[in-house]
């Protein structure tokens, strides 16, 4: 896979984790932090398959680029819809080997963390369904360049969560989540939580940029996504203790 170079000048940033998702297209250049996102698609959940490299390659004629000119790639690898997910990161692995360009995955929940405007000891807090909730437990410090150092991601009940969240280990631990319904719910129990607008592909790709300028990338045969759950064949095609 090669690696970051002087000659990078596009970056592709899709997220697909949702129930919709989007794609940016971003010019970067090597040894500078700016991100300058040139276009963000928004993508309708439910045909992400028939419609992402249709968008991409949509997307890069409007600005007078091909496939050849991309020069990484950044996709969002999770906790989110397990078909949303597989969808996303099998375009961008295709992509990534076809071209032999550096990509590199990125934690949604790391997204929310760098997304509020909390420093130190956050809680990056997504809607998991079935009454849970993704949680990520990060260390934010937006003096430096890469803002989040990740301490744990998890799924938890919505009660063990609030549960934890007001226990005196995460007394000043700041809540912040994209989710209304979850910071309703928060502050009704008398917690601290900033509402933020959900992150998209250009948060994807600004996060990608920091990481990608920092060398952690992965090769496309080693990206996993990360749903934190199982899915449901997984946990129903385990045997049953007898």
């Amino acid at each position: 896979m090669r690696a970051l170079n002087d000659a990078m000048k596009l970056l592709l940033a899709v997220d697909t984790s949702g129930k919709n998702g989007s794609l940016a297209l971003a010019r970067v250049t090597a040894g500078e932090r700016a991100v300058d996102v040139l276009e963000v698609v928004p993508l309708t959940g439910g045909a992400f398959s028939a419609q992402l490299v249709p968008q991409i390659a949509a997307v890069l004629e409007r600005h007078g680029h091909t496939k050849n000119d991309l020069g990484a790639f950044a996709v969002a690898n999770g906790p989110g819809s397990f078909t949303g997910l597989r969808v996303g990161l099998a375009a961008m692995k295709a992509l990534a080997e076809a071209l032999q360009k550096p990509m590199v995955p990125i934690s949604l929940l790391e997204s929310v963390a760098c997304g509020g405007s909390g420093q130190g000891r956050v809680f990056a807090v997504l809607d998991a369904g079935r009454g849970d909730v993704y949680v990520g437990d990060y260390d934010i410090d937006r003096q430096t360049p890469l803002c989040a150092r990740m301490h744990s991601e998890r799924l938890l009940s919505g009660k063990a969560f609030l549960e934890e969240a007001g226990g005196a280990e995460a007394k000043g631990k700041a809540i912040i989540t994209p989710d209304a319904a979850l910071a309703a719910a928060f502050l009704t129990s008398g917690l601290e939580v900033e509402k933020i607008d959900y992150p998209n592909s250009a948060a994807i790709a600004r996060l990608g940029w920091e990481h990608l300028q920092r060398g952690q990338t992965v090769r496309p045969e080693d990206l996993e996504a990360n749903y934190i759950r199982q899915s449901d064949a997984e946990i129903f095609s385990k045997p049953t203790p007898r």
